[in-house]
């Protein structure tokens, strides 16, 4: 777990920039970060489309403050490049730089492949992916302008590396965030730039509950984890904290699967 915040003389914040930040693997990302005093920019959708969401925000921001962060709230929808652009703009102007962003945002609508159809497949690719895209262009730049180095850490999936029957549109923004991020760890290693990705496993958060409350399902998954438990969303939040620490300086390109060891069970 983090440590309790130690802002002594001499000990600046750090400024870190979450996107999907409401809840789930984000909100416990932005606490895991707060625990250390840090600024948190919190992205949230907000729009009509995702009601309570402007509310679970706030919660969230509530949640960093009494951690001992400082949280600072910015509404866009990833999928919407204007969006993406004046919600970068607003992170900069609030917290000045970004020493830590946390590529979070991401949907899975769950559906059988011959009921996707086109809007939802360039819906699921433009959040996950040009999203995430758009995101780490502006603030990468704003990064090597600045000229002190940062982390970038993207919240991939082991769908990266397996499919799902369910997942046809999902899985390959997955696969195609984990390639970007190899490839952005090039780009950026010689500014100080490190760029790696975590790959959940089954995490209880909004995006699975409906899968989970299939019949069986939740049995079946628990079965097949060694831990014999699903993942919680700090379990993947507390590995991002982890991994934008200074003894993780080396690491660039890297991709840590946070499972609890469902991939290599095969029995």
């Amino acid at each position: 777990m983090p440590p309790p915040p130690d802002r002594g003389a001499g000990v600046e914040r750090r400024h870190v920039f979450v996107t999907g930040a409401s809840r789930g693997i984000g909100r416990a990302t932005a606490l895991a970060f707060a625990r250390e005093g840090a600024r948190v920019a919190i992205n949230y959708v907000g729009d009509q489309a995702h009601p309570g969401d402007e509310a679970a925000a706030e919660e969230t921001a509530t949640l960093v403050e009494d951690a001992g962060g400082e949280p600072f709230l910015v509404r866009a929808d990833l999928g919407v490049g204007d969006e993406v652009a004046r919600m970068v703009r607003e992170v900069l102007g609030a917290l000045s730089h970004v020493d830590v962003l946390v590529l979070n945002a991401g949907i899975c609508p769950f559906r059988p492949f011959f009921e996707l159809d086109e809007a939802l497949w360039d819906r699921t690719h433009d959040v996950n992916l040009k999203g995430a895209f758009l995101t780490a262009q502006a603030v990468a730049r704003s990064m090597v302008d600045r000229g002190t180095g940062g982390r970038i850490i993207a919240t991939s999936s082991i769908s990266a590396l397996v499919g799902g029957s369910n997942q046809v549109h999902y899985c390959p923004t997955k696969a195609g965030l984990s390639a970007m991020i190899r490839s952005l760890a090039i780009v950026l290693g010689p500014h100080q730039i490190t760029c790696n990705a975590v790959l959940p496993g089954s995490i209880e958060t909004d995006i699975n509950r409906a899968d989970f409350a299939q019949p069986g399902k939740r049995a079946y998954l628990e079965g097949r984890v060694p831990l014999r438990r699903l993942g919680e969303p700090r379990d993947v939040g507390d590995v991002i904290w982890l991994m934008s620490q200074e003894g993780m300086r080396y690491v660039n390109g890297a991709e840590l699967v946070v499972d609890g060891g469902l991939l290599v069970n095969l029995e």
